[in-house]
């Protein structure tokens, strides 16, 4: 390790993004139970708001773990540190999957309650009164294993999940990956660390044509009554066990993907 004090720090920071980005599934089955999505898709907002401050921290104590390998000259010592970052994607995922029925039905309470509050303030003050913090207690659900019951058998197209994992994978190595590149070669890390941009550009083009709009067919025809609530539910499932082998593959997808970004770098330089 390059410095421990300050690994640690990014990989709880980057536990805390991804335990975000998995509980966010929680949403389209609460928006479908509560039938107020647009509701639900706004009261994300507060989830990403967390997400996006963790990511102002996490970011700054990863770059400075690589100027330090290169000052140092412990560039050979990085690639652990990495992949004990991409590692802790992958924790933040799987401490974020036993949470998903829990969060599922809080959210349907917030979502019911944001109708009687009117704003996210309003709402967030109320559910810190101690009467309703109390109830939210009750809301606790425990996960089992019944709960898995007929998800590889729900009428969801494998190809949309096939490529969820695959783009999981490479969302989270893809600025590991840019700097992890920029060290191998410092003199160019800035271009190298620009380039994160090719490896999510192409994640994110596959998300936007492929995966997204599934998922939102997938939750309008639950909402209009053309297929059952449940596929919304064991879609999502299927999602939070995307996200961690995905997550999981990221660690095979990142030196690839950093030899991509310098392979790059020395066409441009």
């Amino acid at each position: 390790m390059i410095d421990a004090k300050r690994l640690l720090i990014v990989c709880f920071f980057t536990m805390v993004i991804n335990l975000i980005d998995t509980l966010s599934y929680s949403i389209r089955p609460s928006g479908v139970r509560t039938r107020k999505l647009a509701v639900a898709l706004s009261l994300f907002n507060i989830m990403a708001v967390i997400s996006r401050l963790s990511n102002m921290v996490q970011a700054p104590f990863l770059g400075s773990i690589v100027d330090m390998a290169i000052k140092f000259q412990k560039v050979h010592l990085l690639e652990i540190d990495m992949r004990f970052v991409l590692f802790s994607a992958t924790l933040g995922a799987l401490i974020g999957a036993p949470l998903m029925p829990t969060f599922v039905s809080i959210f349907t309470v917030a979502i019911n309650g944001m109708e009687g509050a009117g704003t996210v303030p309003k709402l967030i003050l109320q559910v810190f009164r101690w009467k309703n913090f109390k109830k939210l207690k009750k809301k606790i659900v425990v996960p089992r294993l019944s709960m898995l019951k007929g998800v590889l058998e729900a009428d969801i197209p494998k190809s949309f999940l096939i490529y969820n994992v695959i783009i999981t994978s490479i969302y989270t190595t893809g600025i590991v990956s840019s700097l992890y590149a920029g060290a191998i070669i410092p003199e160019y890390r800035i271009t190298a660390s620009q380039l994160s941009g090719i490896v999510n550009g192409f994640a994110t083009i596959l998300f936007t044509v492929v995966v997204d709009p599934v998922a939102a067919l997938i939750t309008d025809q639950a909402l209009n009554g053309k297929r059952p609530q449940s596929d919304v539910d064991k879609m999502v499932v299927l999602l939070v066990f995307g996200k961690i082998f995905g997550t999981l593959l990221a660690q095979l997808v990142f030196v690839p993907a950093a030899e991509l970004i310098l392979f790059v770098t020395k066409l441009i330089v």
